[in-house]
């Protein structure tokens, strides 16, 4: 409540009352630590599921990649739930945005500051997320400045993510790009999911919150990997000191 009364310049109690009032309207969903929208976008179970897991650590990573990005930058971004919350710190900022994911584009849709481009392609309907051969071909012919990725676990062979389409469809986000940034809170590390997406070595930073241990950072570092620690102390318009 503290940080939307002063992003929006009212008082808290002003905050309070707007909110109570959306939850009626069945627009917005509280939780600790913040608010979520819960308005009239399509119903997506899993990506609705998995935003408020982990809010804090992926908003505090959110607000630490949100630095790495440049005004006039071309940011590629994936469905992930922590790449969300990144992208709702880059609305309003003038970005250029491709994404495959649905509730991303949604954000950027009427934002007369970033320049929006849709990745077409099967859709998951449980994420919103564009994957497959489609998707693939519209990357191929695409070059970013960055590429933002999102993954369900972390271990020694690299990283990983639960769906094979999505996978095929991530590593061309990576061809795709001059540098690829992972974002991961510290639960999904030590852990392998169903489809292996690459190895450390193949992505140059990963962003990740203060709870991952000592031997994971030095093994990340170990593989020629920049790691950027979340502190939670920079600003929710992401405008935060360059690395």
């Amino acid at each position: 409540m503290p940080e939307l009364a002063r992003v929006l310049e009212v008082s808290e109690s002003t905050i309070r009352r707007d909110v109570e009032y959306l939850e009626e309207q069945g627009q917005a969903s509280r939780i600790h630590g913040g608010v979520l929208y819960a308005g009239t976008s399509p119903k997506l179970p899993h990506f609705d599921a998995r935003q408020p897991v982990q809010w804090e650590q992926k908003r505090a990573i959110a607000r630490r990649a949100a630095a790495l990005v440049e005004d006039g930058d071309t940011v590629l971004l994936d469905g992930g739930s922590t790449t969300y919350e990144l992208a709702r710190l880059l609305v309003g900022r003038p970005v250029h945005v491709v994404t495959n994911s649905l509730p991303v584009a949604n954000l950027f849709a009427s934002d007369p500051a970033s320049d929006l481009v849709v990745i077409g392609g099967n859709i998951c309907p449980r994420t919103g997320v564009a994957q497959g051969p489609l998707a693939d071909q519209m990357l191929a012919a695409l070059r970013v400045r960055k590429t933002i990725l999102s993954v369900a676990a972390v271990n020694d062979e690299g990283f990983f993510n639960n769906n094979l389409l999505l996978v095929g469809t991530e590593r061309a986000m990576m061809r795709a790009a001059d540098e690829v940034i992972v974002v991961a809170d510290s639960s999904k590390f030590g852990h392998r999911s169903l489809a292996h997406l690459c190895p450390l070595d193949a992505v140059q930073r990963v962003v990740v919150d203060p709870g991952v241990s000592a031997p994971w950072r030095q093994r990340i570092e170990s593989a020629g990997v920049s790691l950027l620690v979340a502190d939670g102390s920079d600003e929710t318009t992401g405008r935060a000191p360059a690395p």
